[in-house]
């Protein structure tokens, strides 16, 4: 696994992006490929699997989600070890690895993405609000680090989205950018 840490410069650039172009991209060029996509979540309970189903046609390549918001779940679900979760806790970038990777195995699906992380309103485990984790398993395996920050945040604010609505929603764009980013340019 990869952890890369994405600074407020690329999470910027990252959420002016058109989170439902990324995800009608990212049907199309998995679709092309013939390749299957399955999601689990955790501080997104649900966001980015909706994303993706908004899209037409997604059915051909979208395989489902788990959304494991309780601890344990991650580990009864998904297979995080006990361990990790007990040593570490849920926000963790060997966590959201460990997700992806039971993610993929769960559904059978070529790529997978996992989401875990702090909305808020408080700390967990240790890490501050805004903390989150992406994680893939595919070909090439990442998990990816952010800190958002309320300065990347006061667009979702001013949309009427309070902090913890607007770190979920932050998490989705930047999945998909990411993801979108992995899966390369559709090849016609």
């Amino acid at each position: 696994m990869t952890l890369r840490w994405l600074d407020h410069d690329e999470l910027a650039r990252r959420l002016a992006g058109d989170g439902g172009a990324n995800a009608s991209k990212i049907v199309e060029n998995l679709t092309a490929q013939g390749l299957s996509l399955a999601v689990s979540e955790s501080l997104t309970g649900g966001l980015l699997s909706d994303a993706i189903v908004q899209v037409p046609g997604a059915s051909a390549t979208y395989r489902g989600a788990i959304v494991a918001y309780a601890t344990t779940m991650k580990s009864a679900l998904l297979g995080v070890p006990d361990e990790l979760l007990a040593e570490r806790g849920a926000v963790d970038p060997d966590v959201a690895d460990a997700m992806a990777r039971g993610t993929r195995r769960a559904f059978g699906a070529d790529v997978a993405l996992a989401t875990t992380g702090v909305a808020g309103p408080t700390e967990q485990d240790g890490q501050p609000v805004g903390r989150v984790f992406i994680g893939l398993a595919a070909k090439n395996s990442a998990v990816w680090g952010m800190t958002f920050d309320s300065g990347l945040l006061v667009t979702h604010q001013e949309r009427g989205h309070s902090e913890r609505a607007a770190i979920r929603r932050c998490t989705v764009l930047v999945a998909l950018s990411l993801l979108l980013d992995d899966l390369g340019p559709v090849s016609n």
